[in-house]
């Protein structure tokens, strides 16, 4: 399924086309990026009786030591059955930093900068796998990862997934779907 752009309004239609994939394909793993945990709290209603994770922003993303879920909704997420995770993100982290400070070439960044190739919802829908994955809220059977272009949801894979440290194990296995044009 491609979308004419990228952004929040894919959302409803995202989950509903990867809760359709999952139940094709037998998957009960999702992986769903959320800043705020609205996107989270929409898989989740779709995703009943599924294993959700939620990704989120690091600690200091915005503001230093502060982050932008807020704990009333972290909390009401976790009630719900859900996984939070707020780690680095797997794909630039330490390296943007040092690219601000000091130029040069950084791996990591150009392995982000080519996953965008195929829209940064995908780029982010790995990402989360891996940050998930690490932060040892995965089973390492294949899953369904859903990620966004600013807010909402554009795009959704089947992965199979890897950490960080083993990153080349990964397997995009499927692109459900994502925006056309971004």
């Amino acid at each position: 399924m491609y979308f004419e752009s990228a952004g929040r309004d894919n959302t409803e239609q995202v989950i509903k086309h990867a809760y359709e994939r999952a139940k094709a394909l037998d998957i009960n793993e999702i992986v769903v990026a959320t800043t705020t945990g609205a996107t989270a709290f929409e898989a989740l209603t779709m995703f009943s009786g599924f294993k959700v994770t939620t990704v989120t922003y690091h600690y200091g993303f915005s503001k230093p030591f502060e982050n932008r879920m807020p704990a009333d909704v972290r909390e009401d997420l976790t009630q719900k059955g859900a996984t939070v995770v707020t780690a680095t993100h797997a794909l630039s982290g330490l390296e943007k930093s040092l690219a601000a400070k000091h130029q040069g070439t950084y791996p990591v960044l150009i392995i982000a900068d080519t996953l965008r190739l195929f829209g940064h919802g995908t780029k982010v829908a790995v990402e989360v796998t891996i940050m998930a994955a690490d932060a040892g809220a995965l089973s390492g059977n294949d899953v369904i990862a859903i990620g966004g272009t600013g807010r909402g949801a554009d795009a959704a894979l089947v992965i199979k997934p890897a950490h960080m440290n083993n990153l080349f194990d990964m397997r995009i296995r499927e692109i459900i779907c994502k925006p056309r044009s971004f």
